[in-house]
């Protein structure tokens, strides 16, 4: 059998030297095909699909998740070296996603056998996705791969009656265009999620401009989300560096704000934002999670395998989501917007099972029945079996924003209130307060 083609992109040369002399022989199963002297200069060869591996150092000047993002999107398996004794460069290094970490010391075949390791989980990585190391929704990279037929690979996701029972559950709150209310339902969520003692993180990653901030009145001068994204980037980010960034307005509920301009989209890259939501669930029982309303897949950037995607984000959450709430408005052009988003939904995650809420139902807006009139409506034209409806409150939701309170606060009493608190009880297998229970018996 041939031997498993390497890079190596190592700073210091009192380890470079006998490790590539070792390794070039040929006897451990590797082969050296290119000493790199940079991060460029291996990320331009590892494009060429020369080799299966790199060696590299935990200081290579401008490693990040990025730079490991597209290794992994070339088909490159990573092993990393730090100085004997350095556990900060080993912990940035795992916090970067590199599981293979070895102080450069290390004899050159146990080098190899973790090279070989290394290649060998990236091969079965490659044949469950049918792509290289990771999905290209995740990876946030426009990749033509992405393309060819793949296998349905089970996500883990809950179930519409399954209740959200064991911590670190992921919740996505996605609506088509327009404004179906996807903020103002996802504030309310996370907030009644919170006053039903689950500890929640409310997370603002519209790419085109989060208010989150703005309805609960915070005065936010950096967004949490880009700050906690690029330590994240940086393999700095850990719990505790994350709970600082979240603000606390409630004995139970953080926000990490999002970004107010819709320039500032790259911040967010889909890699970054996984490993945020991957503490995330260490730090918070619930996260939530108010997501902007596109879902292109950037065809005419297909051939640039590079090239960042604006929607990226978007997707990689959606993806990475225990559940989907998919938010619509309750009106002839918001129905007909909703019912198109959610065929567009499953055409970019298979394996979604929304939870459907029908938003700011009014009587005006549909003739008739409006609450069975819509139902029947997305039962017959988008298979909706169930759904939640949120009548409109205009007095409740303005009040709301003045105060730069929830509505759980400002207005108790609204019955939009009540129907989201019902969706969260739903979504946790909580029961209702008994006021609340004694409300849906009247």
């Amino acid at each position: 059998m041939s031997p498993v083609p390497v890079l190596t992109a190592l700073t210091d040369t009192r380890w470079e030297s006998p490790l590539v002399a070792a390794l070039e022989r040929g006897e451990l199963g590797v082969e050296v095909v290119r000493r790199c002297v940079d991060l460029p200069d291996l990320l331009a060869t590892a494009a060429t699909g020369q080799a299966r591996a790199a060696v590299l150092s935990a200081d290579l000047r401008r490693l990040d998740r990025d730079a490991l993002t597209r290794l992994a999107a070339a088909g490159v398996a990573v092993v990393g070296l730090v100085e004997p004794g350095d556990e900060p460069a080993e912990r940035r290094l795992r916090q970067l996603g590199v599981h293979l970490v070895l102080p450069a010391d290390a004899a050159a075949d146990v080098v190899s056998t973790a090279v070989l390791a290394a290649v060998l989980a990236m091969t079965t990585l490659t044949t469950l996705a049918a792509v290289p190391a990771v999905p290209a929704g995740a990876l946030g990279l426009a990749d033509p791969r992405s393309a060819l037929p793949r296998p349905d690979v089970p996500r883990p996701a809950a179930a519409e009656d399954e209740p959200l029972t064991s911590p670190g559950r992921l919740v996505a709150v996605w609506g088509p265009t327009g404004a179906p209310g996807r903020t103002t339902v996802a504030v309310g969520l996370a907030s009644e999620l919170a006053l039903l003692d689950r500890s929640t993180l409310l997370v603002d990653a519209d790419v085109y401009g989060g208010v989150v901030a703005q309805l609960l009145g915070l005065l936010d001068e950096s967004p949490g989300l880009a700050q906690a994204c690029r330590l994240a980037n940086s393999g700095a980010l850990d719990v505790p560096s994350l709970a600082a960034l979240a603000r606390q307005v409630a004995p139970s509920l953080r926000v990490l704000s999002g970004i107010t301009r819709a320039d500032r989209w790259p911040e967010l890259r889909p890699a970054a934002l996984d490993a945020v939501l991957e503490l995330a669930a260490a730090l918070a029982q619930v996260t939530v999670v108010d997501l902007g309303f596109c879902l292109e897949q950037d065809e005419e950037l297909s051939y640039d395998t590079m090239a960042p995607r604006r929607h990226g984000a978007t997707l990689a959450v959606l993806e990475r989501a225990d559940t989907v709430v998919v938010v619509g408005s309750a009106d002839p052009v918001g129905l007909q917007r909703l019912v198109r988003g959610l065929a567009e939904l499953k055409q970019a995650v298979p394996a979604v099972a929304p939870v459907v809420v029908v938003n700011r139902l009014r009587a005006s807006a549909v003739p008739g029945d409006s609450e069975r009139e819509v139902r029947a409506a997305l039962a017959r034209y988008a298979g909706v079996p169930s759904l939640t409806v949120v009548p409109l409150d205009v007095a409740g939701i303005d009040a709301s924003v003045a105060a730069g309170q929830t509505l759980a606060e400002s207005s108790p009493g609204s019955p939009a209130r009540r129907a989201v608190q019902q969706l969260a009880a739903s979504l946790v297998g909580a029961p209702l307060p008994a006021r609340r229970r004694r409300l849906l018996r009247r």
